[in-house]
């Protein structure tokens, strides 16, 4: 590489970095308006496939088409919604109880502990973590809270965006190849693998708590869906929420407790390591490196749903390096091929 070229990558570099940090900055900023649109632009490709079939398979006028759509999107949505402020508002109600079982479940194991750690009275250690840990839970809960109910509270804006970006769609045969049509295609597939797999994984984690008496199964069921979007962090927090209201209460047998535990483990395992890497295969084409600072990234800037979105977000951003030279390097980093980075 000459000395010319070299400076113009480390100049590109340079803008590059200072264009990232622009634009964080304004996402950040916009998050009011960005969050809904992004949302819809989602929700839109998901929804863009039902407008395909109609046309091509049914026959149907494509006017037609986008108000049959449409309609399923809003009732989709609305229950969506109801769904979601009824687990939620269960969940708020009942947040007292479930710190208060954490405690019991923390107090347990002290009992079943030594007097004394490493010259540290067990007791006193254990005291301080509870406390922490209360405190912990009890702030995730309330954010979790308000960040869904803000989310729902922006339904309407929501819808607004949904509206105008389907009625104002392309067609197939105008996206068919090149970068949007790429996009598009990838986006697709894995929102509608993702949430098949989502919804299959929350109804079987839901049922089987449900099955057993465990409560809260319904709000269990339903964060095993939303978190199963996280891709690895949030099957294993889903898997472990149950955790306090099993170990602790009385009127759950062992045996009870154990399948309450293993059952809603092994679905997690089987869809999120089996079935899902094979239906949706290498469709986004990102090291799990760069899915897991994606995750905390997209989470410092736009919270939960930044979390939920920071995959697909990614995956597009990989695909617009992809198509410039000089950023190419950068979609290969993305995709965790360091081999074609040691070859320049």
């Amino acid at each position: 590489m000459d000395p010319d070229q070299r400076e113009r990558r480390f100049q590109t570099i340079c803008l590059l970095i200072l264009s990232s940090v622009t634009i964080a900055v304004a996402l950040f900023w916009l998050r009011p308006i960005m969050i809904p649109f992004v949302l819809a632009v989602f929700f839109a490709l998901g929804l863009t496939p039902l407008i395909e079939f109609q046309i091509r398979y049914l026959r149907a006028p494509r006017p037609l088409a986008l108000l049959a759509t449409l309609v399923f999107g809003v009732v989709i949505l609305t229950m969506l919604g109801v769904l979601i402020s009824t687990s939620v508002g269960q969940l708020a109600e009942n947040a007292g109880a479930y710190q208060t079982q954490i405690k019991r479940l923390l107090d347990s194991v002290a009992a079943a502990l030594p007097q004394e750690f490493f010259g540290v009275p067990i007791k006193t250690a254990l005291n301080s973590l509870t406390q922490r840990a209360l405190g912990t839970v009890g702030g995730v809960l309330v954010g979790t809270t308000n960040a869904i109910f803000g989310i729902l509270s922006q339904s309407l804006l929501v819808l607004i965006f949904l509206v105008f970006l389907l009625i104002g769609g392309s067609t197939p045969a105008r996206l068919n190849g090149g970068f949007l049509g790429e996009v598009e295609s990838r986006i697709k597939r894995y929102i509608l693998t993702k949430a098949l797999v989502s919804a299959a994984t929350g109804v079987l984690v839901g049922g089987t708590l449900r099955v057993l008496g465990i409560d809260l199964a319904l709000v269990f069921g339903l964060f095993a869906f939303l978190l199963n979007f996280i891709p690895s962090v949030g099957s294993i927090v889903a898997t472990l929420l149950p955790l306090p209201m099993v170990l602790v209460s009385s009127d759950i047998s062992s045996t009870t407790a154990v399948l309450a535990l293993a059952v809603p483990a092994v679905i997690q395992f089987v869809i999120g390591s089996v079935i899902e890497p094979k239906v949706m295969g290498e469709s986004l084409d990102l090291h799990p490196v760069v899915i897991l600072l994606a995750l905390i990234l997209w989470g410092m800037l736009w919270g939960i749903v930044g979390m939920l979105l920071a995959t697909p977000i990614t995956a597009v951003m990989k695909i617009l390096f992809e198509k410039m030279e000089l950023t190419a390097p950068v979609a290969e980093l993305l995709a965790g091929r360091l081999d074609a980075l040691r070859s320049d």
